[in-house]
């Protein structure tokens, strides 16, 4: 097994590694279809063979090409690390500067086999998500990183190392671009085509950029939103007895039974790939499962005692040989000689009576928290509560949403309800088009299910997977009449839930602790802990306080519920006062040695200034600007001249290629005063930024922010709208 030394070592070359070839026991990606002419695929492995010197190119030109016949893509499985990859300490790295070192920790972390959704594909969640385009690229990073210096810059592009730069001590050790492509070529189509010829790459947020913590973001996202959809939908605080129905437990949607659980809610969770329901299972975030949808039906319901007339039952008297038999699910199987039913009847004895029990809310109505998991099509578990409400006129699920990677559907994120899982992988490798008529007519029914639920007391929202845009584009009854481009029958969940409370400056900021000690994680919850106790100590708007109120309960149970998959790493989402002072906090306790390593701070993409994405984090910017990047690339050349160690900026992320711009950083702490002046500048203004925009597009709540912190900081100067108090004078100047 290879060492951390012969890693960073440089591209194993004399002698050549074994081709051990694809791992079997670990889930690996769909089959891509690039669909390259022959010409195409020259072109390809040539690209491939350029990491290579001559001598060895004969050898492995036909297994490249043997990989881009039978995966689409070459991915070198040759060259995958002997070696099992997690997120060391940071001070077993080989390194020139700390800053290396916790950068090659952050990438290990997203490449772990308990974090990363096709390990060996290099794909950390959303399923291509991908951290780089080939394992030679991988191994030409960590031997980059492991020399370059204090006066050197890696620059990546699209997963590619270009080299090491000159630079100086206050630029980024790293500046990372993916998926760049000409606007008017940056189509679908043309992507599958640019990847295969590995010259770009999708990598999706957090895992191009190297800073994807395992599910423990996502969880935490979800939990906040499903509490603050049940303030808006249901006007309530307690979750008890509710229920949520979703899909997706592969990748960062695999974090939605945990969430449920945490918020004290009935959490149902369709997953069509076994291996990814087992995965969180086997993690303890999934407390049931399975794949019977009676079961499903069962568990949501209480039985109640209801006497009706069984075979045998006429002129038998009551009490010869009643049985009745409680049908809870979590009972251990019948005995011989009974017969289960799906309607819970039980007969012990030929002829006897029979109390027949009528089964009705019974996790709902005991208040239970619970994640289930069903193993089979979302498609089939909405159609299935849509058949018990025509049956029985009762509605069994409160709110519903979509994690499925949709913003993929063609290439393995969303399956169709018309075929078993392996049916399906068979079918996109082999007759895209059928697949994809396939996938859109599933849509249509999924979302024909949706609306009949909605007619009732029941709430869905997109969850910024591209759901609703995809469903559209399949013909599906999505359309909300007099409506924008980024507005749909449904809301996106920045539009109805989480859109204000970004307009506030909140988002998720995250850390990671390179030690890789649980101890010094402790540290920090401790740390953040106070400093939101002590904000609202000293006094804040009762919105705020409402967020920090929300972010301190999670902190103080995250523990509990052993969210750490992975690195040692903490999410919350917090504001622009929160972030810096959390940072000093952490950079102080550096110092002193009270943590031991120096500690990451990042955030997702997905956040106040982060990503320009008409139809998720910029869905509710109604000003006209809801397509343009400004606000994600001034984002990424912002934290660049303001002291971030390394920044990224990418094409594609959430709702998919084509439909989004999107920037993240990371911020290397170590204790020293010139890493807290980084963390104070970089970190004002990577939220200010947002805001300010969302401010001049019109949200009240965004004005009033900026309009504080600038009373704060006389240092910010921002441009203010004035807003047209007189309709009239519009419709009259418009009257030729």
């Amino acid at each position: 097994m290879s060492s951390l030394q012969v890693l960073c070592s440089g591209l194993p070359l004399r002698p050549l590694p074994e081709n051990r070839g694809r791992q079997a026991g670990v889930p690996h990606a769909p089959v891509r279809t690039p669909g390259l002419s022959l010409v195409e695929k020259q072109l390809a492995l040539r690209n491939a063979l350029r990491y290579f010197p001559a001598d060895v190119q004969e050898l492995l030109a036909p297994e490249f090409a043997q990989e881009l016949q039978l995966y689409g893509h070459i991915y070198m499985y040759r060259f995958c690390p002997d070696i099992e990859m997690r997120a060391y300490p940071v001070e077993q790295y080989p390194c020139q500067t700390k800053a290396a070192a916790a950068i090659m920790h952050m990438i290990m972390n997203n490449l772990d086999p308990a974090v990363a959704q096709f390990p060996q594909e290099l794909v950390t969640y959303g399923g291509n998500g991908q951290v780089f385009s080939n394992w030679a690229q991988f191994w030409l990073t960590m031997f980059y990183l492991s020399k370059m210096t204090e006066e050197q810059t890696l620059v990546m592009y699209s997963g590619h190392p270009l080299g090491l730069f000159p630079s100086s001590r206050s630029a980024p050790r790293l500046i990372i671009t993916n998926g760049m492509v000409i606007p008017n070529y940056s189509s679908r189509m043309e992507y599958e085509k640019l990847f295969a010829l590995g010259v770009t790459m999708y990598g999706q947020m957090t895992a191009g950029s190297y800073c994807y913590i395992g599910p423990q973001g996502i969880v935490h996202g979800t939990v906040l939103t499903v509490l603050n959809a049940a303030r808006r939908y249901l006007g309530i605080e307690d979750l008890a007895g509710k229920v949520f129905v979703t899909s997706g437990l592969g990748g960062m949607s695999g974090a939605q039974a945990k969430a449920a659980v945490i918020v004290g809610c009935i959490g149902v969770i369709a997953e069509v790939d076994k291996a990814a329901l087992e995965k969180r299972h086997k993690q303890g975030w999934l407390m049931e499962v399975t794949d019977s949808l009676d079961r499903c039906i069962q568990r949501l319901r209480v039985l109640q005692l209801g006497l009706q007339q069984a075979p045998g039952w006429a002129g038998l008297p009551a009490a010869l040989g009643l049985c009745v038999l409680s049908y809870l699910v979590d009972l251990a199987p019948l005995g011989e000689g009974r017969c289960p039913a799906p309607w819970g009847f039980s007969r012990p004895l030929p002829g006897a009576p029979v109390l027949l029990l009528c089964p009705s809310r019974e996790a709902r109505k005991r208040k239970e928290a619970l994640s289930l998991g069903y193993h089979g099509n979302v498609v089939a578990l909405w159609e299935r509560l849509v058949h018990e409400l025509d049956t029985t006129g009762e509605c069994l699920v409160d709110l519903g949403s979509d994690q499925t990677s949709c913003h993929n559907p063609f290439n393995g994120g969303y399956y169709p309800v018309q075929l078993s899982f392996t049916e399906a992988q068979s079918l996109m490798a082999s007759n895209p088009a059928v697949f994809k008529d396939l996938v859109q007519e599933s849509l249509r029914r999924q979302v024909s299910a949706i609306n009949k639920l909605a007619k009732e007391k029941f709430f869905f929202w997109d969850y910024g997977n591209a759901f609703l845009l995809e469903a559209q584009r399949a013909g599906a009854d999505v359309e909300k009449k007099g409506a924008g481009r980024t507005e749909f029958r449904y809301p996106s969940y920045v539009q109805h839930i989480m859109g204000d409370i970004f307009s506030q400056g909140f988002g998720p900021f995250r850390w990671v602790c390179t030690s890789g000690d649980p101890q010094d994680l402790a540290v920090t919850d401790e740390l953040a802990t106070s400093v939101l106790e002590e904000a609202i100590a000293n006094g804040v708007k009762a919105s705020v306080k409402l967020q920090y109120m929300d972010n301190i309960r999670w902190i103080r149970e995250a523990a509990r519920h052993q969210l750490v998959v992975g690195s040692q790493a903490r999410i919350l989402y917090s504001d622009q006062k929160g972030r810096v002072a959390i940072a000093v906090a952490i950079n102080q306790a550096i110092a002193c040695r009270r943590i031991k390593a120096p500690v990451v701070l990042s955030r997702d993409h997905h956040d106040v200034s982060g990503t320009d994405s008409p139809f998720r984090e910029t869905s509710n910017i109604y000003d006209g600007s809801a397509f343009c990047a400004d606000m994600a690339v001034q984002n990424f050349v912002g934290d660049a001249c303001r002291g971030a160690t390394w920044v990224a900026l990418h094409n594609g992320g959430g709702v998919g290629w084509g439909e989004v711009i999107n920037g993240g950083f990371g911020l290397v702490l170590d204790g020293t005063p010139e890493a807290e002046q980084r963390a104070r500048l970089m970190l004002s203004w990577d939220v200010s930024n947002g805001v300010a925009r969302r401010c001049w597009s019109g949200n009240q709540k965004a004005y009033e922010i900026i309009c504080q912190t600038m009373q704060e900081n006389s240092s910010l100067v921002v441009t203010l709208p004035h807003e047209v108090e007189d309709e009239r004078v519009l419709q009259q100047a418009l009257q030729l």
